[in-house]
């Protein structure tokens, strides 16, 4: 189902030479910063490299954030702050707001600014996935842990190091709690977006179903509203996007706890219940139109003109008609004026972040070696810190071909 998420752009980056001349005063030393560059330059590559899998980002990853932790973590033996820390200038763009980017002399920003792109690919490959044609269940399961995995991702970043932070991150921006909070709110959701096209396709309970996409529009719900107080400018057609999930799996919930009314002979109940699925459904398409003509930055998510969509709005029709013909011969009941109110608990297939932690210190980090980096000598020249003229281009992301249809999430 190509299409069927929206994906704000990577963060972008200017580069880093890690080239700490006069500073790292040994081999070891030099070697680090050497590594530091290349495997920074590796990571950032696979980042938009279509054919990327997540085990090789998995080893990019480590293979960087194990080298960088020797700029965080204290190996020294006490507790002060590593000395290495403030000595590197990064340059970070944000998601929203363009290219504009921030720069802070502080390593734990770029962890933290780097895990988040990480975070951010892990949803983009599992928006990929789940646009293959004939997707299979391995792969559906893949999607799934992808999400998690971005959730954790980013819950990891915000409990852990953004405190960490000194200078605090700016309203609007990546590491402000709003917009964290909406990505990992976010990734749960369609991970449960997942669950619930699995149930389908199993025929579980109707009533499981109706509660797993209860609990997954409120979760659109609550992301959407994370970010009402941040500027329209960048936050409109990403929430336009939450509203229209929200809405669509309301209209989800309504259909399928109005066949559990209708299993139980309530059909006036159940017309009242498949009326608001209908009603939720129509502004679901109407919103779809509002988020298409909503400018913003992200690519275009167009799921109105997918067929898990579209079969909504026919089973939707379809049932109701089957319980108004049935109401009229058998059960001859009235439809009440108010619609059911959704008390529904998913007790199965509820979405929970997966728990994430940074790979160890690399092995090259020996005490000699840290002891080796000399502050009292200073940097012999600029080289490690950007220029304030430099430009940070946007990355360079693949463009997703739309695949035939099948109408499943998963399959």
């Amino acid at each position: 189902m190509t299409h069927w998420f929206h994906r704000n752009p990577l963060k972008a980056t200017a580069p880093v030479s890690f080239s700490l001349y006069g500073v790292a005063a040994s081999t070891g030393a030099n070697k680090i910063c050497n590594d530091l560059k290349a495997t920074r330059a590796r990571l950032l590559e696979l980042l938009t490299d279509v054919t990327a899998n997540a085990e090789m980002l998995k080893n990019a990853t480590d293979a960087y954030f194990s080298l960088l932790q020797g700029f965080i973590i204290s190996l020294d033996g006490t507790t002060q702050e590593n000395k290495l820390r403030f000595i590197q200038n990064f340059k970070w763009t944000d998601t929203l707001q363009g290219n504009i980017p921030s720069a802070q002399q502080d390593a734990v920003f770029e962890l933290v600014s780097m895990g988040f792109n990480v975070a951010l690919w892990y949803t983009k490959f599992g928006s990929r996935m789940s646009g293959k044609e004939d997707i299979t269940e391995n792969e559906a399961k893949e999607v799934h842990r992808s999400l998690k995995t971005a959730a954790g991702i980013f819950r990891h970043l915000k409990d852990s190091y953004i405190p960490r932070l000194i200078t605090p991150a700016e309203k609007g921006r990546d590491l402000e709690a709003r917009v964290i909070d909406t990505y990992i709110v976010q990734c749960q959701a369609e991970a449960q977006e997942v669950t619930i096209a699995r149930a389908i396709e199993l025929k579980h309970n109707a009533n499981l179903i109706a509660a797993l996409a209860y609990e997954t529009a409120n979760f659109y719900q609550k992301a959407d509203h994370t970010l009402t107080s941040l500027e329209p400018d960048y936050t409109a057609k990403w929430r336009k996007y939450l509203q229209l999930k929200q809405c669509f799996y309301m209209a989800y919930a309504y259909c399928y706890h109005g066949q559990t009314l209708l299993a139980s002979d309530k059909c006036g109940e159940s017309i009242r219940s498949l009326q608001e699925a209908e009603k939720f459904y129509g502004k679901a398409e109407d919103l779809c139109k509002e988020y298409r003509q909503t400018k913003g930055p992200g690519n275009i998510a167009k799921p109105s003109e997918q067929l898990f969509f579209r079969k909504l709005g026919s089973w939707i029709k379809n049932t109701l008609e089957k319980c108004q013909r049935e109401n009229g011969f058998i059960y001859f009941q009235k439809v009440p004026p108010e619609a059911p109110q959704l008390e529904l608990k998913a007790n199965y297939g509820l979405v929970e972040p997966i728990l994430f932690e940074f790979p160890a210190l690399h092995p090259q980090w020996s005490p000699e070696v840290y002891a080796s980096f000399d502050l009292t000598k200073g940097l012999k020249d600029d080289k490690a810190k950007p220029k304030p003229e430099e430009e940070v281009k946007p990355m360079k992301e693949p463009d997703l071909k739309p695949q035939k249809d099948s109408g499943c999430l998963i399959s």
